[in-house]
């Protein structure tokens, strides 16, 4: 058994422990994870043939990651693909420990992570491009803001930011219960707070402290749903009825454009990233397959289902 392989498996028993879970099954436990039937690992056989890919990271594709694991099982029952989020961050250090075979990010590696890539598996990373996502910003439905730019929203979240009321945005805009601007960000270290801050802030500035700051992609937009002052930025295929997507502009005054396939495809919105994929050198085995079923038509009919942007979109 591998060092990792170890090291998680300790991790299950502590926890296991804390609860009070008889020695018996924690025993049982065990035996499944080392078999390579549990969740985490790199991906194996079980005694019945049944192979695992354990999938971890980027928040912002746990939706679409879900909904191609699903759709992969049904097609191959003999495979199933384990899919957890928690950021991008988070699945990158997942690659690098070798508890999953794929990490999903909505950001590059950093030179530090791909040294420590090539560290523990002799190989560096492949970097795997599997669709895009327009960076939506999004407001409450009652908002009367149509349009923002890219440098209102650095003085907004920016670091010594001038603009902290929606009048100042927008001189239109009046309300009865006050117009102080409530900014909802994401946590550090996730992709999209590190993809914002390099598209909107700049490399040099800091976001501003006294944000709102969420865990995931899905959860911005649900507070933003249930405040009326509020401003956030999540992946487009989150909108529901209860927000509004604006469009965003290069400069004051320049038209808006929307958060749409087509203006992601044609480069015209400003705020557009790829979604990726690593492996920890070149994918092979059934880990390869799965992966060339996402680049597939099938695989990405799924993306553009899900509200992102397919490869053949954005050609």
């Amino acid at each position: 058994m591998i060092r990792q392989d170890r090291v998680r498996i300790e991790r299950v028993v502590s926890g296991l422990r804390r609860w009070g879970v008889p020695g018996v099954a924690i025993a049982m436990v065990c035996g499944l994870l080392a078999s390579g039937a549990g969740c985490g690992g790199r991906s194996a056989s079980s005694p019945d043939n049944h192979i695992v890919i354990p999938v971890e990271g980027s928040d912002t594709m746990v939706n679409v990651a879900q909904a191609w694991a699903e759709t992969y099982h049904w097609k191959h029952p003999e495979v199933s693909v384990q899919v957890l989020g928690g950021g991008s961050g988070v699945g990158i250090a997942s690659l690098i420990d070798g508890n999953c075979d794929m990490a999903n990010s909505s950001r590059q590696m950093k030179p530090d992570e791909i040294q420590k890539v090539e560290a523990a598996h002799g190989a560096k990373p492949t970097e795997t491009v599997v669709g895009y996502d327009a960076l939506a910003v999004y407001v409450h439905k009652s908002n009367p803001v149509e349009t923002v730019s890219l440098d209102q929203l650095a003085e907004i979240y920016g670091w010594d930011g001038k603009l902290t009321r929606w009048s100042q945005v927008d001189p239109k805009h009046r309300w009865n219960e006050g117009d102080a601007i409530v900014r909802v960000s994401r946590q550090a270290g996730c992709g999209t707070y590190s993809y914002f801050r390099e598209a909107v802030l700049g490399k040099k500035r800091d976001f501003k402290l006294g944000s709102v700051d969420q865990s995931g992609s899905k959860a911005v937009v649900a507070l933003v749903s249930r405040t009326p002052n509020a401003i956030g930025y999540s992946g487009m295929g989150y909108q529901t009825p209860e927000v509004k997507m604006l469009r965003v502009s290069p400069l004051v005054g320049q038209p808006g454009v929307a958060p749409t396939a087509g203006n992601a495809k044609n480069g015209s919105y400003p705020i557009t990233r790829p979604l990726l994929i690593y492996t920890a050198g070149e994918p092979a085995g059934p880990v390869r397959d799965y992966l060339d079923w996402i680049l597939s038509a099938e695989g990405q009919t799924v993306v553009r289902e899900l509200g992102y942007v397919s490869l053949d979109e954005h050609e």
